[in-house]
């Protein structure tokens, strides 16, 4: 067989890795997603307290910081926790 006359086998299942993924519904109710996305994302050594207050207050907390660990999420704020904080969570759990 002629490799140019189907190379969407020759692909497998790469084409299904980059399918846009809808976002996960919760993040429409997302706090965060209401305010400046900055503060979720600081600089390095920047503070965190402002994200961190808003998750708080947040509807979504917990399944943000489940999507978070899930994804392994490296930056940011998410369910109220740290890059940092949320490795040392995995840690404990695993």
């Amino acid at each position: 067989m002629d490799s140019g006359e189907h190379p969407e086998e020759e692909l497998g299942v790469l084409p299904d890795l980059f399918d846009a993924e809808e976002p996960p519904e919760w993040q429409d109710r997302a706090l965060c997603a209401q305010t400046d996305p900055e503060a979720f994302f600081p600089e390095k050594g920047g503070s965190t307290r402002e994200a961190k207050r808003i998750c708080q207050g947040c509807e979504v907390k917990d399944e943000c910081l489940e999507y978070a660990l899930a994804h392994d999420e490296r930056f940011g704020i998410w369910g109220g926790l740290s890059e940092r904080e949320r490795r040392k969570l995995k840690k404990r759990a695993g």
